[in-house]
């Protein structure tokens, strides 16, 4: 896998991520005493990225910012998965060229 790919595929895994915890805190909404959780992303070493979850000081939700927050993860989501495809099409041409 190239840099460029393994860049993407962190991107998306984190995307997916975030979804989760969106989707957790939806699921939770009416469950007593739930504190809110989120998702943070800091760059890694090779371009990627990891994912930290942390949860809110005090109980309450959200479900205004959860949905929103799962709209961005998907884009987040299909933006990387478009750096993905087109990576590995370049690698085909450049393959394809040497061959």
């Amino acid at each position: 896998m190239t840099i460029l790919s393994t860049t993407a595929l962190g991107g998306m895994q984190a995307a997916l991520a975030a979804i989760d915890v969106a989707g957790h805190n939806i699921a939770n909404l009416a469950t007593p005493g739930f504190r809110r959780q989120f998702a943070s992303t800091e760059s890694a070493g090779a371009g990627g990225v990891t994912t930290r979850l942390d949860q809110a000081a005090r109980a309450g939700n959200a479900i205004e910012a959860d949905m929103v927050d799962q709209l961005v993860a998907k884009n987040h989501f299909l933006a990387n998965l478009a750096v993905f495809k087109t990576s590995d099409q370049l690698m085909g041409t450049l393959l394809d060229a040497k061959g």
